[in-house]
């Protein structure tokens, strides 16, 4: 099952505090004037979560996507980045097992250039299935590097930790600031998501391909070809627009 998101609440003013040696501070603000028009898959809406540290699985996942995933960032419609640079996907799972059962590894602080696998939380920063979370996929449509479309870029998110760790679930929160104009400038582009099931049935959700297998030949990636590929959560479909 897809699913498009409608555009979340606002996020206001967002900091992100990293290092030292690494300081992004980012206020988002949205541009007058009229929104783009983008085909979706899907007109469903998703569930209205909280994000507010706790857990919903009772509410809202079922025994066949047992994940719960949510985007807060970009929302459907948005008009993200500057020049095709410094938009954000912000994005929370919440698991009904323990820790291990996440595919969460470590946490990870990791970005381009000198903060590529360096301390305190070392990741390495690059295309394909994390290293530190290996269960989710993040694709768009106008991805211009790697296996394109196909190209999963979950490894380049740059912010990975567990925000809560219940008895009855865990959850985890990923962040990503995009700084190079990979996926287009001035252009409408569709961000798909999903957390892929457990594949090998070992128990831990961790079985993300590098790059999403074309299923229907058709020479793009999208929901259909993660449908097909399982998934542990519904697929999110968003089309938004990069300034």
């Amino acid at each position: 099952m897809s699913i498009t998101l409608p555009r979340s609440a606002p996020l206001g003013a967002f900091c992100l505090a990293l290092s030292a040696s690494a300081v992004l501070l980012v206020s988002a603000c949205n541009d007058s004037g009229a929104r783009p028009m983008a085909a979706s898959e899907s007109t469903t809406r998703a569930p209205n979560a909280s994000r507010v540290g706790h857990l919903s699985h009772a509410a809202h996942a079922t025994e066949e996507k047992p994940v719960l995933l949510e985007i807060f960032a970009p929302g459907e419609g948005d008009r993200a980045g500057v020049d095709g640079v410094g938009w954000f996907v912000d994005l929370d799972l919440e698991f009904p097992g323990n820790l291990r059962s996440t595919g969460f590894i470590a946490n990870q602080l990791t970005g381009p250039g000198v903060h590529n696998n360096s301390p305190p939380f070392a990741g390495v920063f690059a295309p394909g299935k994390d290293d530190r979370f290996g269960g989710l996929v993040v694709t768009f449509s106008t991805t211009a590097v790697g296996a394109k479309s196909c190209q999963n870029t979950a490894n380049l998110f740059n912010i990975t930790g567990p925000t809560n760790i219940a008895e009855d679930g865990t959850e985890i929160w990923d962040t990503w600031i995009i700084t190079a104009a990979n996926f287009g400038r001035r252009t409408n582009s569709t961000l798909y998501a999903a957390e892929i099931s457990d594949r090998n049935h070992d128990g831990v959700y961790n079985d993300a391909p590098d790059v999403v297998p074309d299923s229907n030949g058709d020479g793009v990636c999208d929901d259909k070809d993660l449908a097909a590929l399982g998934t542990a959560s519904d697929i999110l479909v968003i089309p938004f627009y990069i300034r």
